[in-house]
């Protein structure tokens, strides 16, 4: 267990915002029975083991109830799933972007394939984690809709083609056009936009491949949380960059 000044000194040395010479892995735990309550411990163990071991940073996202959990007891940079735009008030079962603060995220994940929002809800998620000093993912499936995240100037845009999510199949090898098109598209947009890519990750091949298609890093779910051996998979993802 790590507790007080080692988890601010962690947090510190693995936020996105530094360690870019590095790959920023996000690894989404979703409601996988395999990356909650003591499971989603031992992988946000592995991941603060595997960032100490390699520089990288990586960053795990799991249910509302391990955001807390995780973010005071492994260290590493903790995001949540979804965040609603809406300020604190009388919007009861919302998600808001203060609360996460508070509970200890460092950001939210926003639009994810599973969590379609609306350009206007997009927007405002954006502003209320920016407000709160948090940083946001906001996913696109194509290089048009990225482009139309960038323009909102999240942190990171991450491109993940719906169809390829949970397949076993890389976007960075199956369809690494889209990569380096989203990355075009939102560097026209807002040089300032740093871009993931996303589905079917799961090798260090597949982080070589993306990254060296000009993307900031990958988020990826299934490849990790369901993993016999997280630490294992984390290692390899690290292993060519």
């Amino acid at each position: 267990m790590i507790q007080g000044k080692a988890i601010n000194s962690r947090h510190a040395i693995f936020s996105p915002v530094k360690n870019m010479d590095k790959p920023f892995i996000l690894i989404n735990l979703k409601t996988y029975p395999e990356g909650a309550g003591q499971r989603a411990h031992a992988i946000g163990d592995a991941a603060a083991q595997v960032a100490m071991e390699s520089g990288a940073t990586i960053a795990v996202a799991p249910s509302y109830m391990d955001i807390r959990p995780l973010a005071v007891h492994t260290g590493v940079p903790v995001y949540a799933q979804h965040v609603d735009g809406a300020e604190p008030g009388a919007h009861t079962g919302f998600i808001t972007a203060g609360a996460l603060k508070i509970a200890g995220a460092t950001g939210s994940l926003v639009n994810h394939s599973e969590r379609r929002l609306t350009l206007a809800d997009i927007g405002a998620a954006v502003t209320a984690l920016k407000a709160a000093g948090l940083v946001s993912v906001v996913c696109s499936n194509n290089d048009p809709t990225s482009a139309a995240a960038a323009a909102l100037a999240p942190d990171y845009v991450a491109i993940e083609p719906p169809e390829l999510i949970g397949s076993g199949v890389s976007v960075s090898k199956a369809n690494p056009d889209i990569i380096s098109r989203s990355v075009e598209a939102v560097q026209k947009v807002n040089p300032g936009v740093k871009v993931l890519t996303g589905a079917g990750i799961q090798s260090g091949e597949c982080v070589k491949i993306a990254r060296d298609l000009g993307t900031d890093g990958v988020l990826l779910a299934s490849g990790v949380v369901k993993a016999k051996a997280p630490i294992a998979v984390l290692r390899d993802l690290v292993s060519l960059v």
